[in-house]
């Protein structure tokens, strides 16, 4: 590489380190207000929602990573040419061609990133978020240890703690029981403990009263209590873990162990083989971008005001090509054989970058420019 090319390509990726964490920054604080309110609200601590967090990441990284790449590329280009330094090398005999090496190769190690992150970072991602999930959804102890709370463990529970000592003692407990509707159980006592016992989770009352209301006799009994235990082993289900997404499944599994999963019938062969190639296609759309991006700014001459044509026209591209992406999607879950669609973005993106790239280097058109200015005549 010349001195130019890893000065272009330097650039191009201090440029694209900053736009993706300006980008993953707006795009995990959109996010994390929601997974921050489900999470604490759901009795857990901020390290669960840290933890959620990272994991969350890969997928988020993934997304904004084409933008981030187009972004650079876009921006790296047009502060080249608006300094002259693109113009001074276009002078000196170098082609759009060979200064489309530090881009495309920009285009590549972004590539190998998201390589990284679509092919293994993701699924394993997914895979323990899912199974992380699933633990806190069923840690009824955390969703009960709330102050001054009403709250519902399961359908038809309604649980109350009015306080909660540094020890674990709970003070003003009441549990409304409503799931026998024909004989909804209501307990009332000053103090009560969990005790998780090698059976289950144990709710222990001390000094209350139990009402019971039975709606054939229309009568309300009440029972005092000296303690009381009240099984909630049952509100949990740290034991049932749903089935797995389509993300979380490893790509070496899609690989080869695909008619295996389509004989448990848990996703089609379709939607199999497009999760498969979707993971790749991230990949060569990350070359098509930078490409398209560095290509379109090139159709434009050198402008102190900068090439907004250009890149109003590169933005286009980059929407077509998204647009595309979503088009081709369910036409190969649909029809399998038709996966080579999924790649359909990322060759059209490299093939108008190349046909634009022919067009910036076209000397007759430059000749023909210089013929078209008219000559100043003597006075």
């Amino acid at each position: 590489m010349s001195r130019f090319d890893g000065y272009f390509l330097r650039q191009l990726l201090i440029l694209f380190g900053f736009f993706t964490l300006v980008l993953v920054g707006v795009f995990w604080i959109t996010r994390s207000v929601s997974l921050f309110d489900r999470v604490i609200s759901g009795g857990q601590s901020a390290m669960v929602f840290l933890e959620f967090t990272a994991l969350t990441l890969p997928t988020l990284i993934r997304t904004v990573m084409p933008m981030a790449v187009f972004a650079a590329a876009v921006y790296a280009t047009n502060r080249l040419s608006r300094e002259s330094e693109l113009t001074v090398m276009l002078a000196t005999g170098s082609s759009p061609w060979r200064l489309a090496r530090a881009v495309f190769l920009f285009g590549l190690i972004t590539g190998l990133m998201m390589a990284a992150i679509s092919v293994f970072l993701r699924p394993a991602s997914v895979d323990q978020l899912e199974r992380r999930q699933a633990e806190v959804a069923g840690d009824v102890t955390a969703q009960l240890l709330n102050e001054g709370e009403f709250m519902h463990p399961a359908v038809g529970v309604t649980v109350y703690i009015g306080r909660i000592d540094l020890d674990g003692t709970l003070y003003e407990v009441f549990v409304s029981d409503r799931r026998d509707e024909d004989n909804p159980v209501s307990y009332s006592s000053k103090t009560a403990y969990l005790v998780n016992s090698g059976e289950g989770i144990h709710l222990v009352m001390v000094d209350g009263v139990a009402l019971r209301l039975t709606k054939d006799g229309r009568t309300l009994s009440s029972t005092l209590f000296e303690d009381a235990s009240y099984d909630i082993s049952g509100m949990t289900n740290t034991n049932r873990i749903k089935n797995r997404s389509l993300e979380a499944i490893p790509t070496l599994e899609l690989l080869q162990s695909r008619d295996k999963i389509i004989a448990a019938g848990e996703f089609s062969e379709g939607e199999l083989i497009d999760e498969l190639h979707q993971r790749f296609s991230w990949i060569a759309i990350c070359v098509a971008v930078a490409m398209a991006g560095y290509a379109t700014l090139m159709l434009g001459s050198f402008s102190r005001f900068g090439l907004w044509p250009q890149i109003f026209g590169a933005f286009t591209i980059l929407v077509l090509l998204e647009g595309v992406r979503g088009f081709v999607s369910p036409v190969v879950i649909d029809d399998p054989d038709l996966w080579i669609l999924l790649y359909l973005p990322a060759i059209l993106g490299i093939l108008i970058s190349c046909v634009f790239l022919l067009i910036a280097g076209r000397p007759l058109l430059r000749t023909r420019r210089r013929n078209a200015t008219p000559m100043p005549t003597a006075a």
